[in-house]
């Protein structure tokens, strides 16, 4: 089982603005005083920088366009609706704001058949939207496939007995715990996993200051050595910058790089780059009109690929 795969689903922005439902708990979102046009033509300008970065490496991007008349502000980060993965199974996932709803498509899923790849089976959660019920994809649960276990910081947006009824159809040890941040003053749940946290094959980035309750900070700690991961920290500040907001994927002859954005790369200190540059390389990219309006970075805007070729 690899933890990386070279190929990655993205979506290119036509409605990108600040998403007024996801702004109460995303606490990383901030307005931007420019019109919505202005601010959605500096979007996908970032998208497609973004996109060509990936290329040059080697890095597959599969690349499919928003649809205008859905109106979805946030269709940039797909990997909160949908998860795709080696059995060929896809996993669809309920969202805390109505209007994120709208970004699953079956397009989606009809390009990647175009692609080359193998579609087995769907597994639907969005039921549980009903019961106000919500687990956002890969933004809430942090994968390690090779060893099977999935990590999840449980908030508005990530349910705790949705996240074990997953880990009970795909097979992995769920590991729990709480990530918060300060906000005005007050500790306060992180709304994503992957804010805070990233997996590589080798090693983790993460923020252990976020998981205020020792005994969950241990068991996080223990799971993550006990299969061999470095574990690089980093500071509740860096996570404001997205440093936590990471992916490593496969570029050319099987070349492994962590993304992030310039923001997250900037915020790194060089003993940090450095550590993680023993593992693979480092590729970053400006995204500060993402970041700013969407709350989200460089991870939330690839969803990996993982499905097997038909």
């Amino acid at each position: 089982m690899l933890q990386t795969t070279d190929t990655i689903l993205m979506i290119r922005p036509i409605n990108f603005r600040m998403n007024e439902q996801t702004v109460i708990n995303n606490y990383f979102q901030e307005d931007l005083d420019l019109k919505n046009a202005e601010i959605n033509a500096k979007a996908q300008n970032e998208f497609d920088v973004f996109v060509n970065k990936l290329r040059a490496v080697g890095v597959n991007v599969i690349v499919e366009n928003d649809d205008k008349l859905m109106d979805t502000p946030d269709s940039v980060f797909p990997n909160n609706w949908v998860s795709f993965h080696r059995n060929g199974s896809i996993a669809m996932y309920p969202m805390f704001a109505e209007n994120r709803r709208k970004e699953r498509r079956e397009e989606v899923f009809m390009r990647l058949e175009e692609e080359g790849f193998l579609i087995e089976n769907i597994i639907d959660y969005t039921s549980a939207e009903d019961e106000g019920v919500f687990l956002e994809g890969t933004g809430s649960l942090l994968l390690d496939r090779e060893n099977n276990k999935a990590y999840c910081a449980l908030s508005p947006r990530a349910d705790e007995d949705l996240f074990i009824e997953f880990c009970e159809d795909f097979e992995y040890t769920p590991v729990i715990f709480t990530a918060n941040q300060t906000v005005d003053g007050k500790r306060i749940a992180i709304y994503h996993t992957n804010v805070m946290m990233c997996l590589g094959e080798t090693f983790a980035v993460i923020c252990l200051d976020c998981i205020d309750d020792k005994k969950e900070r241990k068991n996080v700690l223990k799971h993550l050595k006990e299969d061999g991961k470095e574990v690089i920290t980093i500071t509740e500040n860096q996570v404001t910058n997205f440093a936590g907001n990471m992916l490593q994927v496969r570029g050319k002859n099987d070349k492994r790089y962590l993304i992030m954005s310039q923001a997250a790369y900037n915020s790194l200190t060089e003993a940090q780059k450095n550590t993680i540059q023993k593992h693979c390389d480092i590729l970053s990219s400006s995204l500060e009109t993402i970041e700013t309006c969407g709350g989200g970075s460089a991870r939330c805007m690839m969803a990996e690929v993982f499905l097997p070729k038909a």
